[in-house]
């Protein structure tokens, strides 16, 4: 089976989300039979590399919410993270363009850490202030995921898996995608938002049932028990 999420490691309720799923997958009896796959999406395309403010600035500014209104948002949200587990600091979160972030996570897709690196830049975002957009960072977690050096670099000196964000973006539009987190399990059923574990559960078991459907074979004789007792 296999599950594709579309996320922004620049979205809160995208960390929010991936705890919940993770829950429902832990306890999945055919986890060891899914395969996720991390799509790229960016909330805000136009945001330039680095944004001179905080974050509730940038709400505030850019998107037009009131600063309370902010702020309220940002206890909301961070109590749900708690919940999950997580430690969300808005006050320090850099604000930057999670473009190249995106191609990361291509590249350490092709070589089997995609979920480490989108964990990674997620906390890092959200938990620990770091900034996303910037090459020393990248490259240093570049380093920590063990992928090779040059290849990291050459996230700065070309435009490789480039093309690849891009076709993550246009398929969620071609999917109706407008959100995220989105979930889409073999491309039949689509989930929206960090939604509880439970709903996780439930569309897991669906899916699977769907696609591996129970068949009863030479059933008609067999001894049983039923609400009215038991053969005999």
């Amino acid at each position: 089976m296999k599950i594709e999420i579309w996320s922004d490691v620049a979205c809160p309720w995208c960390y929010i989300g991936k705890r919940r799923f993770e829950a429902a997958l832990a306890e999945f009896p055919h986890r060891d039979s899914v395969e996720v796959h991390w799509r790229s999406y960016q909330l805000d395309p136009s945001l330039p590399g680095h944004y001179d403010g905080t974050e509730l600035d940038y709400l505030s500014t850019r998107k037009g919410m009131a600063p309370q209104q902010v702020s309220q948002m940002f206890d909301h949200v961070a109590a749900q993270a708690k919940g999950e587990g997580l430690d969300y600091r808005f006050d320090k979160v850099v604000v930057a363009n999670s473009f190249t972030a995106h191609r990361l996570i291509h590249l350490a897709a092709a070589h089997g850490v995609q979920d480490a690196a989108k964990e990674r830049l997620l906390s890092d975002h959200f938990e620990h202030g770091e900034d996303i957009g910037s090459r020393e960072y990248l490259t240093a977690l570049g380093g920590d995921l063990g992928l090779d050096a040059e290849d990291v670099a050459e996230l700065f000196s070309t435009d490789k898996y480039a093309d690849d964000v891009r076709s993550d973006f246009e398929e969620a539009r071609a999917l109706g995608i407008s959100g995220v987190p989105f979930f889409v399990i073999d491309r039949k059923f689509g989930l929206s938002g960090a939604q509880p574990a439970e709903t996780f559960t439930a569309a897991l078991n669906q899916a699977w049932q769907e696609t591996h459907p129970l068949v009863l074979v030479n059933t008609a004789d067999g001894d049983s028990c039923g609400p009215d007792g038991c053969a005999v």
